[in-house]
C-alpha cells in the first residue's frame, strides 16, 4: 500500500505592527504548545538596527535580507518536524506571501489594534530599539491581512493571556487552558450598528452564520442558502430570546428569590406576568469581540455582582464552522472570591421552512420529561413512554403545543444526544446535538409568543445545563467555586438535500 505523506509541520507566523504585543504573545503560545519560538527581531542586521535607532523607517531593501532570514528559519523547522511560532511585523502583503508561500503548515495570527493603544503602549516601553515615533510610519504600510490569506484575528486591547488563550482556540492547536488564564478583554462599548450592534459574520462552504454584539446572540444561519434558524433581520430587534445565550440561569427562577450559602437573595422579575426571573442577565449585554477567523468567532463579556447576584463571572461564547456544520462553545470563569450558583443554556428556534411547524418531523431522544405549574416551574418528572410527548421516533408535531423540558438524554458514541428537526419529506433537516454540559433541553413550539406572526414559526431546542428554578431547587446546578469553570457545547448539523420540486 502507498505511504501517505506525512501533515505539515505547523508554524505559526504572528504579525501585527510595533506594540501589540507579538514578542508576548508569541512566547505564551510557545509555552502552551511546548514548542520552539523565535522573535522577528532577532533576525534584524545590524545596520537595520542601527537604522530604526536612528528614528529612520526601514524600506523593501532593507527588509528583504531580513525576510529570507525568517523564512529560512522557518525552513529549518519545519525540515526538522519541529512546530514552531515565528514573530514578524509582516506589514505588507508581499512581505506575508514571502513567509507563507511554500509552508503549507504556516497559519496567519494577526494581532489588530488601533493607533492610539500601540502608542500610548510604545510610549511606556524603554530600551527597545524601536522609537514610537515610527508608528505612522508602520501604520502608512500596513495592508491588513484579507480573507483569502485566512488569518486568525485577536484583538489587542486584552490581557496577553487572554489574546494567547483566544489565539489557540481559533487556532485550533491546544487542549483548553486553565480557567484562571481565561482572562476577558477590559470593559469597553463597541461601536454599534443597528438594534443588535456589531454584526460578525462566519463562513465555511455553502454555510453562513452571524453572532451579533447584543447578547453575543445566534442571530442566522444556513446551508447552502436554506436557513436553519427562524432568527432575525440585522436591523430587527432581538425578540423572544432567538438565539440569546443564558447566562447565569437558563428559563426561570420562581418568584426572583433563591437561598445561596445562607443568603436570601432576590433577582428583579423579568417574566413579571408570571413573577419569575428569566433567561439570566446576559441578553441585553454588549459582548465583546475578542477574535475571530473567516469561520470562526469569539467574544466574551463580564458579569458583574448585582442586587440578586453578588457574584463575579467572566464568560464568554466561541462560534465556529466546519465540514460538520456549527459548534458552539459557551464557557464561564468565577472570577470572584466566594463560590457561585450557575446555569447556562441558549435558544435558537430551528426552522424546516414549512411555514407553520405542524407538518414537521421532530425527534428527541429522551426518556423523561419535565411537569410544571401554571407559572412554568417543575413539578417533578415523568416517563414519556406512552405519553404526547414521547418523540423518540420521529413523528410530526401536529397541533401539540410544547413547552417542555427533557432529560434523561440517550447519547451516542460520542457522548451527544442529536434532537433533529425534518422537514416533512424526510429528505432533509437539521440536527442539533446536546455535548459537554447539556444535560436537559427545552422544545418549544412558540404558541405564546407576543407575536401573533412569530408563534408556532420554528421550534425552539434549547440546550440547558439545569432545569427551570434550579437556583432554589438545586436541581441540576452547577457550583462554581474561586477559579473553577464551566463549559457547555452545542451544535447544528445540516443535512440532505432541497426536494425536487424546488421545495427548500
Amino acid at each position: 500500500m502507498p505511504v501517505e505523506a506525512a501533515p505539515p509541520t505547523p508554524l505559526v507566523l504572528v504579525v501585527g505592527v510595533s506594540g501589540s504585543g507579538k514578542t508576548t504573545v508569541a512566547r505564551l503560545l510557545a509555552e502552551r504548545l511546548g514548542w520552539p519560538h523565535r522573535d522577528a527581531d532577532e533576525f534584524h542586521s545590524p545596520a537595520n538596527r542601527a537604522k530604526m535607532a536612528a528614528g529612520h523607517p526601514l524600506d523593501d531593501v532593507d527588509r528583504a535580507p531580513w525576510l529570507a532570514a525568517i523564512g529560512a528559519w522557518m525552513d529549518e523547522e519545519a525540515a526538522a518536524h519541529r512546530p514552531a511560532v515565528v514573530t514578524c511585523s509582516a506589514l505588507k502583503r508581499s512581505y506575508r506571501d514571502r513567509l507563507l508561500r511554500g509552508r503549507p503548515g504556516a497559519r496567519l495570527l494577526y494581532l489588530h489594534g488601533t493607533p492610539e493603544l500601540l502608542r500610548a503602549r510604545l510610549g511606556a516601553r524603554h530600551g527597545h530599539f524601536f522609537p514610537p515615533a515610527l508608528l505612522d510610519s508602520q501604520f502608512a504600510d500596513l495592508q491588513e491581512p484579507g480573507p483569502d490569506e485566512h488569518p486568525v484575528v485577536v484583538e489587542v486591547d486584552q490581557p496577553p493571556e487572554a489574546v494567547a488563550a483566544a489565539a489557540l482556540s481559533l487556532l485550533d492547536l491546544a487542549v483548553p487552558s486553565p480557567p484562571s488564564e481565561e482572562t476577558p478583554m477590559p470593559e469597553q462599548t463597541p461601536r454599534s450598528t443597528g438594534p443588535t450592534g456589531e454584526q460578525w459574520e462566519l463562513r465555511h462552504g455553502g454555510q453562513r452564520a452571524v453572532v451579533v454584539e447584543l447578547g453575543g446572540a445566534l442571530r442566522h444561519y444556513e446551508a447552502d442558502g436554506v436557513p436553519l434558524l427562524d432568527g432575525f433581520a440585522a436591523d430587527e430587534p432581538v425578540t423572544s430570546g432567538r438565539g440569546q445565550l443564558l447566562v447565569p440561569w437558563p428559563n426561570r427562577v420562581g418568584g426572583g428569590r433563591y437561598r445561596f450559602d445562607g443568603a436570601d437573595l432576590r433577582l428583579a422579575l423579568s417574566e413579571p406576568e408570571r413573577h419569575n426571573a428569566i433567561h439570566g442577565l446576559l441578553r441585553w449585554t454588549p459582548w465583546r469581540l475578542l477574535a475571530h477567523s473567516g469561520d470562526a468567532v469569539r467574544v466574551g463579556t463580564t458579569l458583574h455582582p448585582q442586587p440578586g447576584y453578588p457574584f463575579l463571572l467572566e464568560v464568554f461564547a466561541e462560534y465556529r464552522l466546519d465540514d460538520d456544520g456549527l459548534a458552539v462553545l459557551v464557557r464561564a470563569v468565577n472570577a470572584g472570591p466566594t463560590r457561585a450558583p450557575y446555569g447556562v443554556g441558549q435558544h435558537p428556534y430551528l426552522t424546516v421552512g414549512t411555514g407553520l411547524v405542524d407538518t414537521a418531523l421532530l425527534t428527541v431522544p429522551a426518556r423523561r420529561r419535565l411537569t410544571t405549574d401554571e407559572e412554568g416551574l417543575p413539578t417533578g418528572e415523568e416517563p414519556v413512554e406512552g405519553t404526547a410527548y414521547d418523540f423518540r421516533t420521529a413523528r410530526p408535531i401536529g397541533a401539540q403545543a410544547l413547552d417542555t423540558a427533557f432529560t434523561g438524554l440517550e447519547r451516542d458514541p460520542e457522548g451527544r444526544a442529536v434532537v433533529r428537526l425534518a422537514h416533512p419529506s424526510g429528505r432533509r433537516g437539521s440536527d442539533l446535538w446536546l455535548g459537554e454540559g447539556t444535560r436537559y433541553v427545552q422544545i418549544y413550539t412558540g404558541d405564546t409568543l407576543g407575536e401573533p406572526g412569530r408563534r408556532r414559526r420554528g421550534v425552539a431546542v434549547e440546550p440547558m445545563s439545569c432545569p427551570a428554578d434550579a437556583f432554589r431547587t438545586g436541581s441540576g446546578l452547577t457550583v462554581l467555586e474561586p477559579g473553577a469553570g464551566h463549559v457547555l457545547r452545542w451544535g447544528l448539523r445540516p443535512w440532505g438535500s432541497a426536494d425536487p420540486d424546488g421545495t427548500r
